[in-house]
């Protein structure tokens, strides 16, 4: 088969199309496939370089969220078939006390190939009104919206809520995610077009952060209260410490991603003088909410932003261009 190798880390042309042997499933495992899988700033990118914290044994192939149709199963399998079409949870193996999850594409070789191997419990039926592309984005963020926004920092109906990097792939996301749970939601982002597109999704406020001051923003479009949760998924270290400020007492800020840098600066006074909360979250990717997902967007109640769809033998393009953040929403590759 044709894979995305790299046997360095380092730029985006460390990655090569290579023939390599097209692997047989094992026990409990399934052979997909790929038909898409997106291109992941910290997943893929700051793997891919070396700089992601978990670091990747070479030769290697990225790629978390791939979706495809099954072309073989191992023995014991007796919940997919071939023929199948399937999308995968990248958490293959959760974490424990002591050790982090097992990710697709990370600790295992991934999707940037013409097939991959996974557990056959990490894989996921796609509705027939559900193309490949939209498959791959909605498992990849979707459920981990969800959980974050519903179960770790408890959003309920009529909360307003912040969303930065409203545009990209958790962002939109979330935004969809907190109107399906009642909130009241603004989109910031970082272009005036990216704005538009977040508000196109059902936001019913936007803020440019690069023109605008978004504490100073919200508290107009709240009337001074601030919002009660905001969802961070950048880390900027000019951001961070803006999207805090605009908390309402007893808000919550919740991060996942640090793409913007990781190191940020915290008002301590505002955390505890206003009871804020502030939760780190990988989110969790359960087969239920997974289900609802894709129902939902089979139902049109939820839509993804693509940016380009590219051939397998352009990943070291799709890097660049995720890596200049021009686009709006995901860039996907095709095996």
């Amino acid at each position: 088969m044709r894979a995305i190798v790299i046997r360095e880390f380092g730029p985006p042309e460390v990655m090569r199309l290579e023939e390599v042997p097209t692997p047989s499933p094992g026990l409990g495992e399934v052979l997909i496939r790929v038909h898409a899988v997106s291109v992941n700033r910290t997943l893929d990118l700051a793997v891919r370089a070396g700089t992601y914290a978990a670091r990747a044994r070479l030769p290697h192939v990225l790629g978390n969220d791939p979706s495809g149709v099954v072309a073989a199963v191992g023995d014991g399998v007796t919940t997919r078939k071939v023929g199948d079409r399937v999308a995968t949870r990248q958490i293959l193996r959760p974490g424990t006390a002591t050790s982090g999850p097992m990710i697709l594409g990370v600790h295992v070789w991934g999707g940037y190939a013409e097939y991959v191997i996974v557990p056959a419990d990490a894989t996921h039926p796609i509705p027939d009104d559900v193309d490949f592309v939209t498959a791959t984005v909605v498992a990849r963020h979707a459920p981990t919206a969800l959980s974050m926004l519903r179960d770790d920092a408890k959003l309920q109906a009529g909360n307003w809520v912040l969303v930065m990097g409203a545009s990209g792939g958790l962002g939109s996301a979330g935004i969809q995610i907190a109107k399906s749970l009642g909130a009241r939601v603004i989109a910031a982002a970082g272009a005036d077009d990216r704005v538009r597109a977040a508000v196109e999704l059902g936001a019913e406020f936007g803020i440019n952060y690069r023109a605008q001051d978004i504490a100073s923003e919200v508290r107009r479009i709240t009337g001074g209260r601030g919002v009660d949760v905001v969802f961070e998924n950048i880390a900027d270290p000019e951001l961070f410490p803006k999207a805090f400020a605009s908390l309402a007492r007893g808000g919550r800020l919740i991060t996942a991603g640090a793409h913007g840098g990781g190191l940020v600066t915290l008002d301590v006074k505002q955390l505890y003088l206003n009871s804020n909360t502030v939760i780190g979250s990988v989110g969790r990717i359960t087969p239920d909410d997974l289900q609802f997902a894709l129902r939902a967007a089979a139902e049109g109640r939820y839509r993804i932003l693509v940016d380009r769809v590219l051939p397998l033998a352009d990943a070291a393009l799709a890097h660049r261009i995720v890596d200049e953040r021009t686009g709006i929403g995901k860039v996907v590759l095709q095996p």
